[in-house]
């Protein structure tokens, strides 16, 4: 009995494994060939997805750093290394928050704007849709469903996720 046990442990564990290992490969993959989708623009994966946040509605004025971080669930310091160099490119800037004149928001300069919304946007949805081709409506709704709750069960296991 106890070795029947123990063959189904190894069973989860392997499954377990295979689907973490997945997605490890898919998120490689991701960069890899996001930054590919989106080499006329020089934007990498991690500068995409900082230039997305900050092109969402309701972050027209900037965010704080800490919130950005929050958002993204990156470190600080990773971030700030990537923000230097969005800087450096005229893409973000730091503002004055308009609450309070002692702090800083990131946002994103009308040239990352232009760049947002007139060669990235476009170039994404392909992408997107080169990536998610075969899936269904359902398909989707169900792998978001499922990331939500392994990144929720994640983030109850890293007590500075800030959750």
């Amino acid at each position: 009995m106890e070795d029947v046990e123990s063959t189904r442990d190894l069973d989860i564990d392997d499954l377990g494994n295979r689907l973490f290992f997945r997605l490890y490969q898919s998120a490689n993959m991701m960069h890899k060939t996001g930054t590919r989708a989106l080499e006329e623009t020089r934007v990498t994966t991690q500068q995409w997805a900082i230039i997305g946040a900050l092109a969402r509605d309701g972050v027209e004025e900037g965010i704080a750093v800490g919130d950005l971080t929050r958002f993204l669930l990156v470190s600080r310091q990773n971030l700030t290394g990537v923000l230097s160099r969005l800087e450096a490119l005229g893409l973000v800037e730091r503002a004055v928050s308009p609450t309070d004149s002692r702090s800083r928001l990131i946002r994103l300069t009308e040239q990352g704007r232009t760049l947002w919304r007139n060669d990235m946007r476009q170039k994404i949805a392909n992408f997107y849709a080169a990536a998610l081709d075969g899936f269904s409506t359902t398909d989707k709704i169900h792998v978001i469903h499922y990331f939500d709750k392994l990144l929720q069960n994640m983030k109850r296991i890293d007590p500075d996720s800030g959750s």
